[in-house]
């Protein structure tokens, strides 16, 4: 694991790094700080499985190449997309790489992430990475509500 062991409170707003290539982490990390969110980086595909398990992350950021040689080697894309549903909802996850238009919904929903990114539109990162929350936000706006009102007993608040 890198880096020491770092709380996180309610106030923070979680995201999760998974890459292999130091320069697009750097500027994901710097992005990401930008927006607000208090950034971890996973080093291995262990590294994030136990991060991502510590943790309610609301961005995740993963390489295609992350710990492999070909997309189909990324354990850390595969153990994605076979997570439960209750482990994934409160995330957006976007994959980058080199091998993806950017912002195609068949090319994400078949990688079982929200958005894919071309990594040649990082600098645009900033405005994707709101785009992608925002949009998974307006999605799952109706399933929240529903969610909430269950809670309470079903009251409207």
């Amino acid at each position: 694991m890198n880096g020491s062991f770092d709380f996180v409170t309610t106030n923070d707003k979680p995201a999760l790094i998974a890459f292999s290539t130091p320069a697009w982490m750097d500027a994901a990390k710097a992005v990401l700080e930008e927006l607000g969110y208090k950034v971890h980086t996973a080093a291995t595909h262990s590294d994030f499985l136990l991060r991502f398990s510590q943790a309610q992350y609301q961005v995740v950021l993963v390489e295609e190449l992350f710990g492999a040689n070909t997309i189909e080697e990324n354990l850390t894309l595969k153990a994605i997309q076979d997570m439960s549903v209750n482990m994934r909802r409160h995330a957006t996850f976007l994959l980058i790489g080199d091998s993806f238009q950017t912002f195609i919904p068949m090319e994400a929903f078949k990688h079982s992430v929200h958005a894919v990114i071309n990594s040649s539109e990082m600098f645009l990162l900033k405005q994707l990475v709101e785009k992608a929350v925002s949009d998974n936000t307006v999605f799952l706006q109706n399933f929240r509500d529903i969610q909430a009102r269950v809670m309470t007993g079903g009251r409207r608040n």
